[in-house]
C-alpha cells in the first residue's frame, strides 16, 4: 500500500511503499524530476523493502525552498528521515539526487549504511553537450520565455531525448515536470554545479568508505558513459553500465535497474 505525507518542518512530500518494518530504501529523484520517475521499479523493491521517495524541494508536490544548495537539500532529507525513525538505510539517487544522496552520507554516517548512485556524473569534465531541446528550454534567453508555454509534446520530447530506448512517460509524471519553476530549476542546476565542481564524487566517495553500486547506461547522452569508469577509485565500488540504455535507466529498463538495487541491497546488510 502507498502512503504519502508533507511535513512543515522539512517540506518535502514523502511517499511510503512496502512493509514498514523492512529494512529502508531511500530512493531520491534528479533535477527537473519527481518522486514518480521511480515508479516503475517500485513494485519489485516493495517486496523486501521499505521504500521511501521524496519530492525534492520545488518538485513535484513539494513547495520551493530559499535554497537549493546540495548539502542543505541533504539536511532535509536527513530531518525527514529522522521523523520517521529511520537507520540504516540504503539510499539510492539519480542524476544530481546522486549528489544529495552523496552529502546525506557525509552529513549523516548514522543513517546511510549504503550508496547506489544511476546516472550521476562524476565531475564536470564528463558532461557532455546537452539535447537541443533542453538546451533552449533551460537556459537563457529562450528559456525563460519558453517554460512558462511548454506543451506536453515539448516536455515529453525533451525527456525522451534523454533516454535511448523508448519510455512511457505518464500523464501524472509530465504534470510533475510542468509544474517546477523555471527559477528553481536554474538554482537547482547551478547547485549541481557547483557541488561537483568544488570536488568530484569520485573523492567525495572514497572519503566516506561505504558500500557504492554505480549504474551507468552505456548510451547515456547527458553524461560520458566513459566516465562511469572513474568510480573505481573507490574501494569496492561496483559499476554496471547497461548496454542500449540512455540517462533514464529506471524508465529504460526498469527490471534490471531494480534487480541491481535489489541485489545490492541484500549483499550490504
Amino acid at each position: 500500500m502507498t502512503t504519502h505525507n508533507v511535513n512543515q518542518g522539512h517540506g518535502m512530500h514523502v511517499v511510503h511503499d512496502g512493509p514498514q518494518q523492512a529494512p529502508p530504501l531511500l530512493l531520491i529523484h534528479g533535477s527537473g524530476a519527481s518522486n514518480r520517475f521511480w515508479s516503475p521499479v517500485v513494485p519489485s523493491l516493495a517486496h523486501r523493502h521499505r521504500v521511501i521517495r521524496v519530492d525534492l524541494p520545488g518538485h513535484g508536490q513539494s513547495p520551493p525552498a530559499t535554497s537549493y544548495d546540495v548539502p542543505e537539500q541533504a539536511a532535509r532529507l536527513a530531518a525527514a528521515l529522522d521523523e520517521l525513525g529511520l537507520r540504516q538505510v540504503t539510499v539510492a539517487g539519480h542524476s544530481s539526487g546522486g549528489y544529495i544522496a552523496t552529502a546525506l552520507a557525509a552529513q549523516r554516517p548514522d543513517l546511510v549504511t549504503s550508496l547506489a548512485l544511476i546516472s550521476s556524473g562524476p565531475s564536470l569534465d564528463a558532461l557532455l553537450p546537452q539535447p537541443a531541446l533542453l538546451r533552449v528550454l533551460t537556459a537563457p534567453p529562450l528559456g525563460p520565455l519558453l517554460w512558462p508555454i511548454r506543451s506536453d509534446a515539448m516536455l515529453r520530447q525533451g525527456m525522451a531525448a534523454t533516454c535511448h530506448r523508448p519510455v512511457s512517460l505518464p500523464d501524472e509524471l509530465i504534470a510533475d515536470v510542468r509544474g517546477i519553476g523555471y527559477r528553481t530549476l536554474r538554482a537547482v542546476l547551478r547547485a549541481n554545479t557547483a557541488y561537483i565542481a568544488d570536488r568530484s564524487l569520485p573523492d567525495r566517495l572514497t572519503a566516506l568508505g561505504l558500500p557504492l553500486l554505480v549504474i551507468f547506461g552505456a548510451a547515456d547522452p547527458r553524461w560520458d558513459p566513459s566516465s562511469a569508469h572513474d568510480y573505481g577509485k573507490v574501494r569496492g565500488a561496483r559499476v554496471e553500465q547497461l548496454a542500449e540504455v540512455g540517462h533514464l535507466p529506471m524508465l529504460e529498463a526498469p527490471e534490471t535497474t531494480g534487480e541491481l538495487l535489489l541485489r545490492f541491497a541484500v549483499t550490504v546488510r
